[in-house]
């Protein structure tokens, strides 16, 4: 029996990654977003303590959207979205804002702005104050994940 078990493991590992077994078995999800210098598109997930959610959204349209235009004004951002739903969920599945950001491309979208800092000491002034009302905005929040989506719409 350990003889069989020991070979059956080594079919399955020992073989080339391309073959349709493993391709079923580990290659379960999405495909590769998109080629170098394509839009790269991520959600941002917002989960917020129950009876906060206006005021979140409202330290978010104060202190980050501003942030994310900006950012769009310089090309690296193609589009900006922010949603919520028309329903609510179970609690473990709720989100309570969506923000889909398109980057230009994915270095972008996955390495540091150098001009960030720059812009946030442009846009706020008051860092005492913005830096307060950033701290609010993430102690409200129970949760928060990205995701970074590929469309798979057929041509």
């Amino acid at each position: 029996m350990r003889r069989f078990l020991f070979a059956v493991a080594f079919l399955l590992f020992a073989t080339p990654l391309s073959t349709p077994l493993q391709t079923s078995l580990w290659a379960q999800g999405a495909p590769p977003q998109t080629a170098a210098g394509q839009p790269y598109t991520i959600e941002y997930y917002y989960k917020c303590q129950w009876g906060h959610q206006q005021e979140f959204l409202a330290l978010f349209l104060k202190n980050h959207w501003p942030l994310l235009k900006k950012i769009q004004s310089t090309g690296r951002i193609v589009s900006l979205k922010v949603e919520s739903p028309a329903y609510h969920t179970t609690e473990d599945g709720r989100w309570d804002y969506r923000v889909t950001i398109v980057f230009k491309d994915s270095t972008v979208a996955t390495t540091a702005n150098p001009d960030e800092d720059a812009f946030i000491k442009e846009l706020w002034p008051d860092q005492e104050t913005y830096k307060r009302e950033e701290q609010r905005r993430f102690e409200i929040l129970l949760a928060h994940w990205d995701l970074p989506v590929t469309d798979i719409t057929p041509k």
